[in-house]
This record gives structure tokens, sequence and C-alpha cells, in this order.
């Protein structure tokens, strides 16, 4: 971090900027429970706020504590999951759900270190639940606040693939002694907003001022390339068609059935093949395939 910037200087702006441009969201706020928090954690990884809404209303209606989703079938899990993408994140959900009731008597737990020993909860998903559930100071490093650090205070354009040690002792050091919680969930407000990855808007940011990579002069990002995320005609998109079948069918579905959803036989096979390997779809001998029991 350079020498003359002082974490104070970027609190209170950044502070004052999400007092008044945060999004009413119902994860956020004090009505919210733990539960809830580590609900919308799980759904927002890689998946936009807009598409989780819906899900997570539906998730918390038919699950309300970690308890009534450990109760229901990992199946129904990978239903009530739908369209959001990356489905283990619901058999992950579950299984982390299983183990709260097992561990901590069906309440989410408020230390880190009892979190991040759940199964499917790594360090950001612990110091994020840790953090917006239990008031926790921990460092919170998602891709935006990841992007926000890089350019604010290392005056690059993106962070690296992975988080760094440099990025971690950064980020650390920027946590305040008070509102650490606040700071960690403005920080990524203001990398969802405002900084942003492609057409950042530098004439709303409260830090612009202060911005080392703006002070560079705006250096283009001139590390390993960066891959694009595609989806069509990829194993995913296939994997996400054959899961829409087992999603809306009543019971097992015929193989004939899901042959049906893909021309291409060998990729098809593979992504049912990987299904299956993941615990997101089970065969049944003589009936055909379904969601997990």
């Amino acid at each position: 971090m350079p020498a003359d910037l002082d974490p104070a200087d970027l609190h209170t702006p950044v502070l004052s900027w999400y007092a008044a441009h945060a999004r009413v969201l119902p994860w956020r706020g004090p009505e919210a429970s733990p539960w809830a928090v580590m609900v919308s954690e799980f759904m927002l990884q890689q998946t936009p706020v807009a598409r989780v809404l819906p899900v997570f209303e539906t998730w918390l209606a038919l699950w309300p504590t970690p308890g009534a989703l450990a109760d229901a079938p990992s199946g129904e899990a990978v239903r009530a999951w739908g369209r959001l993408g990356y489905p283990r994140r619901a058999l992950r959900l579950h299984a982390a759900a299983t183990a709260i009731v097992e561990r901590h008597g069906g309440e989410v737990p408020a230390s880190y270190d009892d979190l991040i020993a759940l199964p499917g909860i790594g360090d950001y998903t612990a110091s994020a639940i840790a953090s917006f559930a239990f008031g926790g100071s921990h460092p919170v490093l998602d891709t935006n606040v990841r992007r926000v650090f890089a350019r604010v205070v290392e005056a690059v354009e993106f962070p690296a693939k992975a988080v760094t040690r440099a990025e971690r002792t950064i980020a650390v050091s920027l946590v305040p002694d008070e509102q650490a919680a606040t700071w960690a969930i403005a920080v990524m407000e203001l990398g969802a907003l405002v900084c942003t990855a492609t057409s950042p808007k530098c004439r709303s940011c409260p830090v612009s001022s202060l911005c080392a990579w703006k002070q560079a002069g705006f250096p283009p990002y001139d590390g390993p390339p960066r891959k694009g995320q595609t989806y069509a005609g990829t194993d995913r998109q296939v994997r996400g068609r054959l899961l829409a079948v087992l999603r809306d069918a009543d019971g097992p579905v015929a193989k004939l059935r899901l042959d049906m959803v893909w021309a291409d036989g060998v990729q098809r096979e593979r992504a049912l093949t990987s299904l299956l390997d993941d615990g997101l779809v089970i065969e049944l001998p003589g009936q055909g395939f379904s969601l997990p029991n």
C-alpha cells in the first residue's frame, strides 16, 4: 500500500457513499437472519443479483432455517436452485445445512473457524457470513472488492486471477476499527455499482481523488489474458439442459428423453457422466435418471 495513503482517508467517503447509495436487498439489514445471509452468499457466487432475487425468496419460503433444508432431499435443493447455474452450490448448501444441524444445533455459527469448517465454505464465504450476519471484522475479498483495491491502492486495472498474499495484507490493513462489516459490504457495493469491470463510473466514485490507478493515467491491464466466460455450446449448457428436464419431471426420466436435448452424443454423454459424478443426478436401474433423493 502506498506509504502516503491513510486508510482513514478511504473509510469516511466510502461509508458515506454507501449510506446514500446502498441497494435495498432482502439479505441485508438487521431483519435478515444469519441463514438468509448464508443462502445469499452461496447464490451470489458468479451470479448477478437480479437472477438471485426470485430464487432466494422462493428458497427462504421453502426452507427458512438450516434444519428445514437438511430435512429435505438434496434433489429438492437442486430442483429449487432452478437456472442459477453452477448447481453444485445447491448440494454444498444442503450439506452445510446438514452439518449445521449436526454440529451447531441448527444455528448458523458466528465464528470464522466454525464457518470455514462447514462443507462447501471457503475463506470468502466464511468471512462474508461472519461479517455480514454477525458484524465480524474480516477482510472480505470477492471479485468486486479485489478490483476496487487493485485500482485504488495498487494502480492496476484488474487484480491477479487468485488472491495473493499482498492483496490480503492490503485488505487487512484497510479494515477499520469500527464499522468493519459495513466497510466490507460498502466496498463490495462500490465495485458492483461504480468501479465496474468495464466502463467504471469514475466521476461518481467517492474516492476518485485518491485512486492510484487514476493518478497513474489509467494504465491498461498487462497481465495474463483474461478469458471471458462462454456458455453457448459448452458442457455447462448441456448439463443445464439435462438438469432442466429432470427438474421439470415428476419422476424418473428415460434415457431416450435425455438423448433428445442435445444432438452431439459424445458431448451429451460426457455432460451426463459429469452430473452423475457430481451427485447432481442419480441413475435408477430399469427406470431412468432423476435428481438425488
